[in-house]
């Protein structure tokens, strides 16, 4: 009978995959099949590597002149495929590399020790000249096994140890794996060696260091390896090599999705991170392990991002999973909700200029406060609070708000919002904030009404404090009720700063924040970063998040900064890029030109379609199609939640970032503050969707943000 194996993929060997030419990627989905069907199959070509670092690895033929690596055990019946490449690039990857358990984390690690010697072994100790003090190691007050209990291989124990900054462990990162790359980073960045230890999934006991299934079962492994269970899975994968999300979590994430949770769950996240990831795989965790038929629902802000996370569920989720899963943005499912229950009142999302300037013209002259100051105290005060009457309006906090208003100023001001909400109800209307606390009070009084068993939100520092009361009236309080992934670092629709504690979300004790951007590169981080430094940032619940502890596990180049005399310059620039790009032999798919508004982005398509280059607008509410082809161009706003290889920020001028009209009007200098912190994160939002390289470009007068 013919012997089967598991096989079990390693990401890097996706990466290598993504790489081979399309012949070659054909013939190893045959090997593949084949192996898995007969790993003793005459024809495989299944040889010893005899220079290879790691005695069990083997090498498989892929053809005449291309080789897949494959580790075989010596005990178990899973092999572990690990690279490909061409006939010498492949065996001289395995002269490099070793595929071991770590005996203290019972991980499988793939790693590349160095084949130079350490300053520990027999290197000669160089003394530094006398004028330069010596830099002690940044390990030193960390044992041997402690630092493999932070997941280092034994075989770089030593060469860890002469490590005596972040650049040189920067240097180490491609060779380390993962979770030990990130210990001694967080370690370096103030963490305790307890603390690093307490987060990491517990050892086994005892570690059977030959065991690779067990191992492979692990967190740490499966952020690295996933066994292929059918021929279908395995096409999913090989179809989207590039795509690890689909397949690969961190095990800091997998923590979060495969878990119960005691209730709200709130994981916070800078750009890049991951959150959008956590949450979806989460849904999936949730379609296949939650008892009953309940639904789960997964609403966002935007109708952009709705979209997207539909599409994509769709690529990881069995039909049977995805249809417990209702992917909707809330303002689409608060319209269908109350059209079912012949809600009286239409609903009308953002200001009705109409109702609001015949309200503005009640305003008191004895206040002498600007039409921006009444707009804000809306949005800010009455509607964030759910205030509906004067006596409510007098006695409401205004904690954050640059104006001082006695009790007598506040009656003068409550004409005006009583007047709106007259106005729109005369004509049948309600701003969607009323809306929700309708749904939410229509909830309250019939509990049974739905039939939803969790809810989860994404991009959670968008939605208001009566979006939240809603969110918790939707779904019964338990177990793995709520989970709520946001970053107050990328809040660009003017919510005010929401505490969820005040809206009946209690994530005491149930709160993590991811610090591995898997995105962007470090140096696009930091200049994003510095957008925002020294200003406030929320985390959600009360108090503040910082960007300390984040880093990158990608290196590229400083982003280029442009600047040029009139806009004809700055076309001729991006043309030139873009046609400089299609030389290389990339796909313009990869890159998006994006500006501030949707009139300059139109400008700027017209251009390149004037100069015959391809171009897909990314409007709003629609998927981006990678069947199309052409350079994307969109709006800041559009391209959150999306990423791409290159981004091209354009027209960063000081008339349209920040936008006049969104900073210059507020009402007070605390509102304009916040303004400001507004537009900064739309910036840090678009220049975070680059992957490898990041331009910001500017004509005439340049912005103050750069």
């Amino acid at each position: 009978m013919a012997a089967r194996t598991k096989m079990a993929m390693s990401s890097d060997f996706l990466d290598a995959f993504a790489r081979l030419p399309r012949p070659q990627q054909r013939s190893v989905r045959t090997l593949i099949s084949r192996f898995n069907a007969d790993s003793t199959a005459k024809g495989l070509n299944y040889e010893k590597i005899h220079a290879a670092r790691d005695p069990a690895m083997r090498s498989l033929r892929i053809d005449q002149g291309y080789r897949a690596i494959v580790l075989k055990p010596a005990q178990g019946d899973v092999h572990m495929l690990l690279w490909a490449d061409k006939h010498d690039a492949a065996y001289a990857w395995a002269g490099r590399h070793e595929c071991r358990i770590n005996p203290e984390t019972g991980a499988l690690q793939v790693y590349e020790p160095s084949a130079e010697p350490t300053a520990e072994t027999e290197a000669p100790a160089v003394e530094p000249p006398a004028s330069t003090p010596a830099r002690p190691p940044a390990f030193g007050e960390l044992r041997e096994r402690e630092l493999a209990r932070l997941g280092v291989p034994a075989a770089m124990l030593a060469e860890v140890r002469t490590v005596r900054d972040d650049a040189e462990l920067d240097a180490m990162q491609p060779r380390l794996p993962l979770e030990a790359y990130e210990a001694l980073f967080l370690f370096l960045a103030g963490d305790s060696y307890e603390k690093l230890v307490r987060d990491r999934e517990p050892p086994p006991e005892p570690i059977d260091t030959g065991d690779f299934a067990t191992a492979l079962a692990r967190h740490e492994s499966r952020g690295r390896f996933v066994v292929v269970e059918d021929e279908l899975e395995l096409e999913a994968m090989l179809n989207a090599p590039l795509e690890r999300w689909r397949v690969f979590l961190h095990p800091s994430q997998r923590r979060l999705v495969e878990r119960d949770w005691n209730g709200p769950a709130r994981v916070l996240g800078a750009a890049g991170t991951g959150k959008t990831v956590v949450a979806m795989h989460r849904a999936r965790w949730l379609a296949r392990n939650l008892p009953g038929r309940g639904r789960i629902l997964f609403t966002t802000f935007t109708r952009n991002l709705a979209a997207d996370i539909d599409h994509n569920l769709g690529a990881i989720c069995k039909p049977e999973e995805l249809a417990r899963i209702d992917v909707r943005n809330l303002d689409r499912w608060v319209v269908r909700f109350l059209r079912g229950r012949r809600y009286e009142f239409r609903i009308v999302f953002g200001r009705d200029d109409r109702a609001w300037q015949r309200a503005l013209d009640l305003k008191s002259s004895d206040l002498d406060c600007p039409d921006g100051f009444y707009d804000d105290e809306w949005e800010q005060v009455v509607q964030a609070h759910g205030v509906t009457s004067l006596d409510e309006y007098l006695r409401v906090s205004r904690v954050g708000r640059g104006s001082r208003l006695n009790r007598a100023a506040r009656a003068r001001a409550w004409r005006v919002f009583e007047e709106y909400r007259t106005q729109l109800a005369e004509r049948g209307l309600k701003e969607v904030d009323d809306a929700y606390r309708d749904a939410a009070v229509l909830l309250q009084n019939d509990p049974e009404a739905l039939d939803y068993a969790a809810v989860i939100v994404d991009e959670g520092q968008d939605m208001g404090a009566q979006a939240y009361r809603l969110l918790r009236a939707i779904v019964p309080a338990g177990p793995n009720d709520l989970f709520v992934v946001g970053d107050g670092h990328q809040r660009i629709y003017g919510r005010n700063k929401v505490v969820l504690g005040r809206c009946g979300i209690d994530v005491r004790g149930r709160s993590r924040k991811l610090r591995l951007n898997y995105r962007t590169t470090e140096e696009t981080r930091r200049w994003a970063a510095r957008l925002l430094a020294g200003r406030a940032i929320d985390d959600l619940d009360g108090g503040s998040d910082d960007d300390r502890g984040i880093t990158s596990l990608t290196r590229g180049p400083e982003p280029l900064l442009r600047h040029f005399e009139n806009r004809d310059e700055q076309s001729s620039f991006i043309v030139n890029y873009l046609k400089q790009i299609q030389a290389e032999g990339s796909s313009l798919r990869g890159v998006c030109v994006v500006a501030r508004t949707k009139h300059e982005r139109d400008a700027i398509a017209a251009t390149l379609g004037e100069r015959g280059l391809a171009h897909v607008a990314l409007e709003a509410g629609t998927v981006d199609s990678a069947e199309k082809e052409g350079v994307r161009v969109a709006t800041m706003h559009r391209v959150k939640g999306l990423e791409f290889d290159r981004v091209v920020m354009a027209s960063v001028n000081a008339d349209l970032v920040p936008l006049p009209a969104a900073v210059d009007t507020r009402g007070d200098a605390v509102e304009r503050e916040s303004a400001e912190t507004e537009e900064r994160a739309l910036v840090y939002v678009a220049a975070t969707r680059a992957k490898k390289e990041l331009l910001v470009l500017s004509f005439a007068t340049r912005s103050r943000l750069l």
